[in-house]
């Protein structure tokens, strides 16, 4: 499945979001954040923050979240090609992964004392964030990625939502950080149905009246249409996947279309973005019976 949606959203929070993605690094004055596409080979970059009035460095920012031998070389490419565009400017590469074990080996001097770019090993920073900044809504938002039990993490997830939506921030700051909490709570729970994950996450609050139902099931809903049309935008969204699915891998399982058309219209664009990434129906959707 594709990350880099969730990641984009994150960073896109705010200054605090770079802060917690990369350990700690502050950015210094004001700087414009978006996803950039560089023309001459057409790469992209996940995220890009730039400088927004004063001189300092811009920051390129790669998350991988599925090992991959040449995200250094790929990253460094789209360093040089954002350089050739603007050769005024100091840019700084980060490279953020979900495990120590996916490092890229090569090449070798990166990571060497003052070294660019550099990496971040999210399973090492965050345990770090929860256990210094417990009730920092950015770090809540991260927090499936950091406890690895189960049974632990259902726990602790009506806490963490309500540090998410409790926090002492904008309302369009909460909601990215609660899409980015759903997000990766659907990722880690992929045979969990969507209105079992908001139980778990929200355990008062009707579901009609949360975030999670509002962005998630209920997407692109208005004032006026009814429940009737947001399960037919699901539904045409999951007829969409099941034929290209097949197509592409051939007949699908039983449990893998019962999954698809039980998703909530979020789910399905995700999957549909990611489908042509996917070496398999089982990389995209998940497996039987668990993640």
């Amino acid at each position: 499945m594709k990350t880099d949606h969730p990641i984009y959203l994150f960073l896109s929070a705010g200054p605090e979001a770079f802060r917690i993605l990369t350990g700690g690094l502050r950015l210094a004055g004001g700087y414009r954040f978006c996803s950039l596409t560089i023309k001459t080979l057409e790469r992209r970059l996940d995220g890009i923050l730039e400088p927004d009035g004063h001189e300092a460095p811009v920051y390129a920012i790669e998350f991988m979240g599925q090992p991959a031998p040449g995200a250094w070389y790929n990253l460094l490419t789209k360093i040089g090609l954002y350089g050739e565009q603007y050769p005024e400017r100091e840019v700084t590469g980060i490279l953020i992964y979900l495990r120590e074990r996916d490092r890229p080996a090569c090449p070798s001097w990166i990571g060497a004392p003052g070294a660019t770019p550099f990496g971040v090993s999210l399973e090492q920073v965050l345990p770090d964030w929860l256990a210094r900044e417990p009730d920092n809504p950015y770090v809540a938002a991260l927090a499936p990625l950091a406890i690895k039990d189960d049974a632990t993490l259902q726990a602790q997830a009506p806490a963490l939502w309500r540090t998410v939506e409790g926090a002492p921030l904008p309302q369009a700051q909460r909601d990215l950080l609660a899409q980015v909490l759903e997000f990766w709570f659907f990722e880690r729970f992929r045979g969990l149905t969507a209105k079992e994950i908001w139980a778990m996450l929200n355990l008062v609050t009707p579901i009609q009246e949360t975030m999670a139902y509002q962005s998630i099931f209920a997407e692109g809903k208005t004032e006026g249409k009814t429940e009737g049309k947001t399960e037919g935008k699901a539904e045409g969204k999951a007829d969409t996947l099941k034929r290209q699915l097949t197509r592409r891998f051939g007949t699908l399982p039983d449990w893998t279309l019962r999954r698809i058309e039980a998703a909530p219209v979020a789910q399905l664009d995700l999957w549909l973005d990611g489908i042509f990434d996917a070496g398999s129906a089982e990389d995209l959707i998940g497996r039987e019976g668990g993640q």
